[in-house]
């Protein structure tokens, strides 16, 4: 029931996150995301690392527009967890850029609460990000590996 209880506060606190951040122009729209989780799904472990093309001085900027610093610190856990903490663990596998993208699982907290959260900051804040931008955070977030 706990376990339930908590689930169910981390999607509200997702719904109105998610309206309530964001840029200016994503502050024009109404965003409405709902998430159900069923069970936990093993994490898919991918063979290669991320490799990065992306401009880090760029990703930096996105990071702290688009409020992923609202919940990801350099080298602590907030929310989630810290961004050094995602670079260690994407630096030896995974593709952070489809994780972003949302085509690719959690591999770093996969407590299905925070893998609701996230994939709820996903589907609305990261939604209007193109590929080029999306690999520049990722850039950013793997130099602070």
């Amino acid at each position: 029931m706990k376990k339930l209880m908590t689930l169910l506060v981390l999607v509200l606190v997702t719904v109105v996150f998610v309206s309530s951040c964001g840029d200016d122009k994503a502050s024009a729209k109404t965003t409405t995301t709902t998430t159900t989780t069923t069970k936990a799904e093993e994490p898919k472990k991918e063979a290669a690392p991320t490799t990065t093309a992306g401009d880090p001085a760029k990703g930096k900027e996105l990071f702290a527009g688009k409020t992923c610093s609202s919940c990801h610190a350099p080298d602590k856990k907030v929310v989630g967890p810290s961004i050094q903490d995602i670079a260690k663990k994407y630096a030896s596998a995974g593709d952070m850029v489809k994780f972003l993208e949302g085509k690719a699982d959690a591999i770093v907290d996969t407590d299905p609460g925070q893998v609701a959260v996230m994939k709820g900051n996903i589907d609305g804040i990261l939604k209007d990000v193109t590929a080029a931008e999306k690999a520049d955070i990722a850039a950013y977030m793997m130099s602070l590996k």
